[in-house]
């Protein structure tokens, strides 16, 4: 699991290994990360624009961008939070992600709110 915080907004994401979407002759390994983003700052923001950095054990490196998350673009006021789901796949057992999303306030300020580096790891792979 990652946590941080940045202007405010806290971002969270704990992950897990999906083996029902695994398939490991093919060398695919899937897992799926649940997010939650909290505004625990003193002015409403928007969630824009995502950047994640995808990487395997090998070094390989996805970056994948994108409008909003899970096509949404939530408006979070203070105290509010958003909490989503979704996955990926990587060539090997383990790997890490991070990211950020870009923020705008309803002032009109732009920042990057940062995703923590996490952990993607198959079970098995924890000992």
């Amino acid at each position: 699991m990652s946590s941080v915080l940045t202007q405010g907004i806290l971002v969270t994401v704990r992950s897990e290994y999906m083996a029902e979407r695994s398939s490991i002759s093919a060398r695919q390994y899937a897992f799926a990360y649940t997010v939650n983003i909290a505004n625990r700052g003193t002015v409403t923001a928007q969630l824009k624009s995502r950047h994640w950095i995808i990487s395997d054990a090998h070094g390989a490196v996805q970056e994948v961008r994108g409008e909003g998350v899970v096509g949404a673009q939530p408006v979070l006021r203070p105290g509010e939070e958003f909490e989503y789901t979704s996955w990926c796949v990587i060539a090997t057992p383990a790997g890490t992600m991070r990211g950020s999303y870009q923020m705008v306030t309803s002032e009109g300020d732009k920042f990057e709110a940062e995703i923590a580096p996490f952990r993607l790891n198959q079970p098995q792979l924890l000992n």
